[in-house]
């Protein structure tokens, strides 16, 4: 019983060249996605009402700026490291 809430972070990539590297931050509640930041997008997106309010919210300050850079500092400095690991057990 209680309410969920939870960020889940992840990197999506097929190489290690930046441009095929997303960096996605999705924002939960009780197990709905209510909002998600996509580097491929640049841009905060709603998926609930909720959702919608924080990304017009987000999209408007420095959060947003902060997570463009993100996709550099969490994921571009370590795909690299799965990317290897990866092709090395397959």
């Amino acid at each position: 019983d209680g309410f969920w809430n939870y960020v889940v972070t992840h990197c999506d990539f097929n190489s290690t060249d930046s441009k095929d590297i997303t960096f996605i931050r999705s924002y939960y509640y009780n197990k709905l996605e209510i909002v998600r930041f996509d580097s491929s997008v640049g841009r905060y997106v709603g998926y609930t009402e909720l959702g919608v309010k924080n990304d017009e919210a987000w999209n408007s300050g420095p959060e947003v700026v902060q997570m463009r850079n993100e996709k550099e500092r969490y994921c571009v400095n370590n795909v690299g490291n799965d990317y290897r690991s990866a092709v090395t057990k397959s």
